[in-house]
């Protein structure tokens, strides 16, 4: 707790663990593990037994609602490998479990509609021929990933992918849906003004650009009715040049405002704002920490064969000087602020958001993990309640903890360990200054002990 808070603990555990009620669903905190997600799953896209595991921790640990991670909705629309999907109906028996395994400990449970558009990291072996569909013939300009812009026939197909997908994860009994307008996937290729150089009706202004998200959710709202929770993920700021200053900015605040006013839709489109910055992934500001180079050097050789620029990025990570001046550039652009960095953009949206429909709820990532940090967010009206997920996968029972001091004993330190491992290996915290030990030897075994433990129970004893 800051030392002038005029709050106690009992005060802001009060805020936290105050139910929140949208139009369409009930929360039982103010807690929401974000989208994150390892290679837990079968390589066609069918749920895996770890999967299971993972998302029911979290729901054990005290989450109010998981908003599952990434989940694509065509097999063309992943960015990994081994992460479940929603693209067939014969994926619905998975996630109805998915969603039995959390509303047992009154978890709610939000499915992650995405497409990875020309942001398609490691696509598979279907995708060796394809290029990323996106609103541009522009490559991703961090890996080098290659794009084709959509024609009006493909839009009109990926639109009603999201569509079928949230009516499968109604059927599943899930309790919601998020599009992922976020992080410089497929959505966010439109929404942006510094990647859709389009010149037809899905181009242009931010009306044009946004034009693509407002079908798919109107196509959703014809699939699942007004009494389905719908939700948006998007981006703050773009922040599209923070790393590369010769091209476009892309969204403003501002933009963003009145993209939000637009996906309102006179009241029949989403329910709740999701709110993040950064027009790729990863980006200085999302997830907000560190770059570990070791890790980065160890396991970004898997993207060697994926993207034009892949190399060039390699040969930079792997040299002693290059290295740190990059690091350097990526904490430079990330800014002081990591716990709450997205704040100021929620509240935004949450002003001109709440003039126009009261009962529309803002929620905000970025490494939340201290009880007054987040009571004063809510208490601020920045948002209605925050997402978290590094800080959750260093302290999976960090909503435990929270109800009874104000962070936890071990925190999470943005280190991002965990996401570049989960280009090779299980998702799990990769810090070992976390764990305890009098050797290396001991730690080390305490911290695979942690990352394996997604496997527990196994499939069969």
């Amino acid at each position: 707790m800051h030392p002038d808070s005029q709050y106690t603990h009992a005060d802001n555990a009060a805020v936290i663990f105050n139910e929140l009620t949208f139009r369409s669903l009930r929360v039982k905190n103010r807690l929401f593990r974000s989208n994150i997600s390892g290679q837990f799953d079968d390589y066609n896209g069918h749920g895996g037994h770890a999967r299971l595991n993972w998302e029911e921790k979290f729901a054990r640990g005290g989450i109010g609602c998981i908003i599952s991670s990434f989940t694509p909705v065509s097999v063309r629309g992943r960015i990994l490998v081994r992460y479940a999907m929603i693209d067939n109906d014969d994926k619905i028996p998975f996630w109805r479990e998915v969603g039995n395994r959390v509303h047992a400990y009154d978890c709610r449970f939000i499915m992650q509609l995405s497409h990875s558009g020309r942001q398609q990291d490691m696509g598979g072996v279907e995708n060796l021929f394809n290029k990323g569909l996106s609103s541009t013939n522009k490559s991703d300009y961090f890996h080098g990933l290659l794009a084709q812009a959509m024609t009006k026939p493909e839009i009109a197909e990926v639109v009603e992918q999201f569509a079928q997908g949230a009516r499968r994860a109604r059927q599943a009994g899930l309790d919601g849906v998020e599009l992922h307008g976020a992080n410089g996937y497929l959505l966010t290729q439109f929404l942006s003004s510094g990647i859709n150089d389009r010149t037809d009706e899905y181009g242009g202004g931010w009306e044009g650009r946004a034009r693509f998200v407002l079908e798919i959710v109107r196509a959703i709202r014809r699939e699942v009715g007004q009494d389905f929770h719908l939700q948006m993920k998007i981006n703050g700021v773009d922040h599209n040049d923070w790393l590369y200053p010769w091209i476009g900015k892309g969204n403003t605040l501002d933009e963003t405002v009145k993209i939000c006013t637009m996906l309102l839709d006179g009241g029949k489109g989403v329910d709740s704002f999701h709110i993040s910055s950064g027009s790729t992934f990863p980006h200085p500001r999302n997830p907000a920490g560190d770059l570990p180079l070791n890790d980065l050097h160890r396991w970004y050789d898997g993207m060697l064969s994926q993207g034009t620029r892949a190399p060039m990025n390699y040969a930079i990570f792997s040299n002693p000087i290059l290295g740190r001046a990059f690091q350097a550039l990526w904490r430079w652009r990330r800014g002081k602020v990591i716990e709450g960095i997205n704040l100021d953009y929620a509240r935004a949206v949450s002003e001109e958001i709440g003039k126009i429909a009261p009962d529309i709820r803002v929620l905000c990532t970025g490494g939340f993990q201290h009880a007054d940090r987040i009571a004063d967010a809510i208490r601020s009206k920045a948002c209605d309640g925050v997402t978290m997920a590094r800080p959750l996968v260093a302290n999976n029972d960090l909503p435990d903890i929270l109800t009874r001091q104000n962070g936890p004993e071990k925190e999470c330190t943005y280190c991002n360990k965990c996401l570049l491992n989960d280009l090779e290996n299980p998702l799990g915290c990769y810090d070992l200054s976390r764990f305890d030990g009098n050797s290396f030897e001991e730690r080390y075994d305490r911290m695979i002990k942690q990352v394996m433990s997604v496997y527990e129970p196994p499939t069969f004893q």
